[in-house]
């Protein structure tokens, strides 16, 4: 293990990996997938539910509570719905978002999908980042995912990250690497 990682980003990785291994050998990973994006969704636009999960005065009876509740109308596996109890009682449940993102990270992992960064100075049509993923996957041998932005600072161009790589053919880089040389020179 790195001594470079923080205590929740160890604690978030293994209780992802135990909630990925238990899912994976009971079928259920699509599913528990699907529920946690639901999940996911529904707790980054409730600043009442962040609220009430990272709130160490709440007593674990009543977290677990809301958690059958949500897991009730939300329709969760049985497995996702012990695997959030375990994480209340455990007092672990505070670490949920970076669990999520593990967890995500790991099941992207396993379809061979590579995530990117893709920044665009204009907006991009459905079609046009279809077939700037295609390209790259063919190049890169496995599936592209975007984190797509437009950023209208860049003036013109593309800025494509790719783990360490970097691709940047904006306007705005260009103009920084002109003004760098006149500086030298």
């Amino acid at each position: 293990m790195s001594t470079n990682k923080s205590f929740s980003t160890e604690t978030s990785e293994r209780y992802s990996r135990a909630l990925f291994e238990v899912v994976k050998e009971t079928g259920e990973l699509e599913q528990v997938e699907n529920d946690i994006k639901n999940f996911q969704n529904i707790f980054n636009n409730s600043p009442e539910l962040i609220n009430f999960i990272q709130n160490p005065t709440q007593t674990i009876k009543t977290q677990q509570s809301v958690m059958n509740l949500l897991s009730e109308k939300l329709n969760f596996s049985k497995n996702l719905k012990n695997f959030f109890l375990l994480l209340i009682e455990k007092r672990r449940i505070f670490f949920i978002k970076k669990i999520i993102i593990s967890f995500l990270r790991l099941c992207s992992k396993k379809r061979g999908e590579i995530k990117a960064s893709l920044i665009s100075s204009k907006e991009l049509s459905k079609s046009e980042l279809e077939n700037i993923s295609k390209e790259l996957s063919l190049s890169m041998g496995s599936k592209i995912k975007f984190d797509y932005k437009v950023d209208q600072d860049l003036i013109g161009g593309l800025k494509l990250q790719l783990g360490s790589f970097m691709i940047d053919t904006s306007i705005r880089n260009k103009l920084k690497k002109y003004e760098q040389l006149m500086l030298e020179n």
